[in-house]
């Protein structure tokens, strides 16, 4: 009767440890991956992830490996070629360098790879077109509203002639927006001053340079130039040019204004697009989406600095941040 007794138990605790070895092994693994850590990429990754746990897939039913490039091309392409070789899911790649990165590496695999923060996917070869996307890829693009940017600076600064454009001459992103800014300057009566970086050091040489010859600085949807806002800001504002942001953290980190997408909302609307995923959908049916309200969000505390006075029918319905 003991060594019966003794037995049960041995098989009960070797049940319930293949059980729960089993539950570890079933989980669905989502690799994360971003080129870079700043507000933007981080809200949308947080955005994510919560669309995900909304819809019943948390960490109780999900492993997510979360990898950042630190500004890399190589770590992202590691990064990509990691996952692949662990078998994730699923990808999720924040940025056009990750973005690619994880297409390429899944090119023979049938492994799904959703992409946000990525403002022309079409440009990038990421996908045959916005409604067709093909392959095993799909997302959400951040498209910036260039032209409700450019409009707040005829609005706030009637003025000025000359909008300093600063960017990273490696990333895709940055050149489509070049590209518009400077068909949307033209339009306004108003003159782009271009300066092309490659490197952290590079950017705060070109910022210095940049801001003598001109009267307004924008700063576009750019992982480079969006790590390195804090830097930016400051020398502009020791110079007394105000800063157009493309998208709200850079306002958070000391841009004066914005009229522009919000980044966790993004990041949970491709959530909600893995959910479809992950419930059997293949990305090629899953048409790229986009964001389609803005949102006017205001560092007052820059505007005291430059002491600029901002109408009040901005003021009545913008976001205010207070640092």
């Amino acid at each position: 009767m003991v060594v019966k007794k003794i037995w049960t138990i041995i098989l009960t605790v070797c049940s319930l440890v293949f059980l729960f070895g089993c539950q570890k092994e079933d989980k669905i693994k989502i690799g994360i991956t971003q080129i870079t850590a700043h507000v933007a990429l981080d809200s949308t990754r947080e955005g994510f992830i919560a669309a995900l746990k909304d819809a019943g897939f948390g960490e109780d039913k999900v492993e997510f490996i979360i990898k950042n490039a630190f500004e890399d091309i190589g770590n992202a392409n590691l990064i990509a070629s990691e996952f692949v070789n662990s078998k994730v899911d699923l990808i999720f790649a924040i940025s056009t360098p990750s973005a690619q990165a994880a297409k390429n590496a899944t090119l023979e695999t049938d492994i799904p790879v959703l992409f946000s923060a990525v403002t022309d996917p079409v440009v990038a070869q990421l996908v045959d077109s916005l409604d067709n996307p093909g392959g095993n890829v799909t997302g959400t693009s951040d498209m910036t509203p260039i032209d409700k940017q450019f409009a707040l600076i005829k609005r706030l600064f009637s003025d000025a002639t000359k909008v300093g454009f600063i960017y990273n001459l490696d990333e895709d992103n940055s050149l489509v927006q070049l590209e518009i800014a400077r068909e949307v300057a033209t339009s306004l009566g108003l003159t782009i001053v271009e300066k092309g970086v490659t490197t952290s050091s590079e950017l705060a040489d070109a910022v210095d340079v940049l801001i003598s010859e001109i009267d307004v600085l924008y700063l576009p949807s750019d992982n480079l130039v969006a790590s390195s806002v804090p830097i930016v800001v400051e020398k502009a504002n020791e110079a007394g040019i105000p800063t157009i942001a493309s998208e709200s953290g850079q306002v958070e980190n000391g841009a004066l204004i914005t009229d522009g997408i919000d980044y966790y909302e993004l990041g949970y609307q491709t959530g909600l697009m893995a959910v479809r995923i992950l419930n059997g959908e293949k990305p090629t049916d899953i048409p790229v989406e986009t964001l389609e309200n803005t949102e006017i969000v205001i560092n007052m505390q820059t505007a005291r600095t430059l002491n600029i006075t901002i109408p009040q029918d901005i003021l009545d319905v913008a976001t205010k941040i207070e640092k």
